[in-house]
């Protein structure tokens, strides 16, 4: 088996034809007294997930493993139009608006050990759910020759699944980093664990990811 290539867990991973995307790691989320970081109902969930993170972003930067960072940014449209300013909006259209997140610039911006460095990818042009809705994110994929994705992020049961569930049917392989991607409750996490990711992909611990990520670089 050559060094790029391992296989482990039921599953392949390729070096060449991977990527990591970390999915909201902005201050929207990480920041102490942000609107979206009180959502998180189970703290225990959501701080696990932070330090998990923390250590797959620094395993692949010291093993070359391409990282992706799809955040959102509303920036440039302080009044929503893109969701018609919110107004009789059902479902994420009409919430986000309401509750005035990712258009103050320290809030989308992503802060350390999740700011992106040279050479890392930053998705721009998203506007729905999945962070590949209308974002750069399929070229990028399909330019580079990768088909295999790990997802982690927030939420598990928002634009995490969203995203599984878009990536598997452009025909991507798909692995969600479980306790990478909290969801606001443990019951919202158990059930998308259980019943709904193997629909679509398939599902890894931290520690099974950076094994594998480290047998790569071997």
């Amino acid at each position: 088996m050559s060094a790029a290539h391992a296989r482990s867990n039921g599953i392949s991973i390729d070096h060449a034809r991977s990527a990591l995307i970390f999915i909201e790691f902005q201050n929207e989320w990480l920041a102490p007294d942000a609107p979206l970081n009180r959502l998180m109902e189970d703290r225990r969930q959501f701080d696990d997930a932070v330090r998990n993170a923390a250590l797959i972003v620094e395993a692949a930067r010291r093993t070359g493993f391409p990282v992706v960072h799809a955040g959102l940014s509303l920036v440039n449209d302080p009044g929503y139009a893109l969701f018609g300013g919110g107004k009789t909006q059902s479902g994420l259209r009409g919430a986000i608006p309401k509750a005035g997140t990712w258009r103050d610039p320290q809030r989308v911006a992503f802060p350390e050990p999740f700011t992106p460095r040279a050479g890392e990818f930053v998705i721009a042009g998203r506007s729905g759910a999945s962070v590949l809705t209308n974002s750069n994110l399929d070229a990028f994929l399909r330019n580079n020759r990768i088909d295999q994705i790990f997802l982690l992020g927030f939420a598990l049961h928002v634009c995490v699944e969203s995203t599984m569930r878009h990536a598997h049917d452009l025909g991507y392989d798909v692995t969600v980093i479980s306790d990478a991607a909290p969801a606001f409750t443990g019951e919202q996490r158990d059930h998308v664990l259980a019943h709904v990711i193997h629909h679509f992909g398939r599902d890894l611990t931290t520690a099974q990811l950076l094994q594998e990520i480290e047998r790569t670089h071997a």
